[in-house]
């Protein structure tokens, strides 16, 4: 049975492994570690399945002038564990998680056609832009209407991201289920 959780202290190690089997290199491993030990998850999600972590997502501040909204980043489902609507579940749980902390926004990048099925739509519809050029690929969710500035603003994640400045994907998976 698959349960849907946060993170423990337990699971830094799993979560790790999920994430380093699940993209080409270790940074998406790292940003975790650096957002866990700043203390900056809005919410750290796993996936658990008869005892073993097989997915995570995190969600860490972002900001547009001093408006605080959540950025989802990264999100990764262990390879034997794919297609099966895990990494939806996560998200979701991650989604009602910032909700009920009083985020009003979140936002992402990753493939349009499969996060707008949680609602996103293109960051541009408010004005928003990123700091990564992610183009159509960064999108975002009012979970409170009217909480995205009316003049939308510039994007900006925490500190930790930048070691992703050459990469606009934000550890974000781009297939039907990220991280694969």
């Amino acid at each position: 049975m698959l349960q849907c959780r946060p993170e423990t202290p337990e699971d830094a190690e799993a979560i790790r492994q999920v994430l380093q089997g699940s993209f080409p290199t270790p940074s998406e491993a790292r940003l975790v570690e650096i957002l866990r030990e700043a203390d900056q998850f809005i919410a750290s999600i796993v996936a658990e399945r008869d005892g073993e972590v097989v997915g995570h997502v995190a969600f860490s501040p972002v900001t547009v002038g001093k408006v605080v909204g959540a950025g989802l980043a990264p999100v990764a489902v262990g390879q034997e564990h794919r297609k099966r609507g895990i990494a939806a579940r996560m998200i979701r749980e991650g989604l009602s998680t910032c909700k009920r902390q009083g985020f009003g926004f979140v936002v992402v990048l990753g493939d349009p056609k499969y996060y707008g099925r949680f609602g996103f739509r293109p960051a541009s519809q408010w004005r928003l832009v990123d700091e990564y050029d992610g183009g159509d690929y960064f999108q975002a969710l009012e979970l409170t209407p009217g909480s995205i500035p009316q003049d939308g603003g510039l994007v900006k994640y925490g500190a930790a991201f930048a070691m992703f400045s050459d990469d606009a994907s934000h550890g974000q998976g781009v297939s039907e289920e990220p991280g694969t």
